[in-house]
Formats: C-alpha cells, sequence, structure tokens
C-alpha cells in the first residue's frame, strides 16, 4: 500500500498479519545556535533547520482514529510545554507475533532509538507527517 496520509497508515497498519505498535516521535524545526547568515535567511523563510525531538509516544493502531485524534491526544500531553509547538512527527512500526501486539515496555528501547537516529538526523526508515497528517519528504542537506 502507498502512504501518503496518515490514515493510509493507520489502515496499513491494520491490515498487517501481525499486530502492529505505531511508535511516534514529535519534533521541532529549530535553528543551530551556529548557523550562518544563508541558513538563517533560509529557516526565516520556512526552510532548513534541525529537527529536534520533544516527546516520544507509541499507540496501537485501533486506539487511534484518526490523524485529528493523535493531534488532540498530542496537544493535551503536551499543553503548557513547547512540545504543543511540534512540526514533524515521525513513525515507525513494531510488529508483534499473529494478533498479539507488542507490549508498551517493548516499544521503551526502539523509541529511544528512534529519537537518536533523528537528533543525529538519520530519518531515513521513519515516515514523517506534517501536521496537516500529510507525509512529508524531507531533505538532508
Amino acid at each position: 500500500m502507498y502512504i501518503q496520509t496518515f490514515d493510509d497508515l493507520l489502515s496499513s497498519a491494520r491490515q498487517q498479519p501481525d499486530a502492529q505498535r505505531l511508535l511516534f516521535i514529535f519534533t521541532i524545526s529549530e535553528l543551530p545556535e551556529d548557523a550562518t547568515l544563508e541558513q538563517r535567511m533560509r529557516f526565516r523563510d520556512g526552510l532548513g533547520g534541525a529537527l529536534t525531538p520533544l516527546m516520544e509516544v507509541d499507540k496501537l493502531p485501533d486506539e487511534l482514529q484518526d490523524f485529528d485524534h493523535l493531534v488532540s491526544e498530542s496537544m493535551e500531553f503536551a499543553k503548557g510545554t513547547r512540545a504543543a509547538d511540534w512540526s514533524i512527527v515521525f513513525c515507525a512500526a513494531l510488529g508483534g507475533h499473529g494478533r498479539t501486539p507488542p507490549a508498551r515496555e517493548e516499544a521503551d528501547i526502539p523509541l529511544r532509538r528512534m529519537t537518536d537516529a533523528i537528533r543525529m538526523g538519520e530519518i531515513g526508515p521513519y515516515i514523517a507527517f506534517d501536521r496537516m497528517g500529510h507525509q512529508v519528504r524531507l531533505v538532508q542537506n
């Protein structure tokens, strides 16, 4: 299945032969302190910057109705923190065994690895969505 939106992802996860647990890393775009003038100008125009992980969440596909539900939950959880300003959410799936999804505890290490990878700019293995639930393709410089 070709995934263009978050709802495509949910549909695909629900159709897998093994039950899935979805892993999410919410990030914000920031300008590094040592940014050049050109980088600062591009960032001002909405381009470039570094994606900084703000919060980690894991969910079973059936715990989410749609992307709006994920956004609502993230906003409630992040209320009063800068995590409420997230710009991109990265997603991966963790497969279980048959109809048994991975336990919540089994998501801890993969979530930590995802966060570390995103901090290092290694975003290739993950699907990224903007705040509207549309898949985005990020270009690394």
